[in-house]
């Protein structure tokens, strides 16, 4: 590996952009250290998820830049971008990342809201007279 790998990760309205260097396992997130930016260990594990499973949690040094969406798309979003930037580390690592389901950007958004309606999908009560 030779010098800083910079990728991206997507989520809802959320963008992630992570640069990988070669370090001791310090994640920095818009100039946080995680445990600070992320409270809840839930989305702590959802940010480490590919590091765990790969088993170089202590190998690599993240900075984060994250920005819009909500605290679950800004999560999914880093594990989206450390994920491809392991797979740039080594393309051995494609195959179990793939198996696990941490390449796919998840597609899923709000609906939008419809003239003429309450919000996407509901519509006004319906008077036949």
């Amino acid at each position: 590996m030779e010098g800083i790998i910079n990728t991206t990760g997507r989520r809802k309205s959320a963008i992630a952009r992570l640069y990988l260097s070669e370090g001791e396992g310090n994640i920095l997130i818009n100039g946080e250290k995680m445990a600070d930016f992320f409270r809840d260990d839930r989305y702590q594990y959802v940010v480490m998820q590919p590091l765990n499973l790969l088993e170089v949690a202590d190998k690599y040094d993240i900075k984060i830049n994250v920005k819009g969406g909500g605290i679950t798309g800004q999560a999914e979003a880093i594990r989206l971008g450390i994920a491809r930037a392991l797979v740039e580390v080594d393309a051995e690592n494609k195959s179990e990342l793939r198996k696990a389901g941490f390449l796919t950007r998840d597609p899923r958004a709000k609906e939008r809201k419809k003239p003429g309606q309450p919000s996407a999908r509901k519509q006004f009560q319906f008077s036949k007279r």
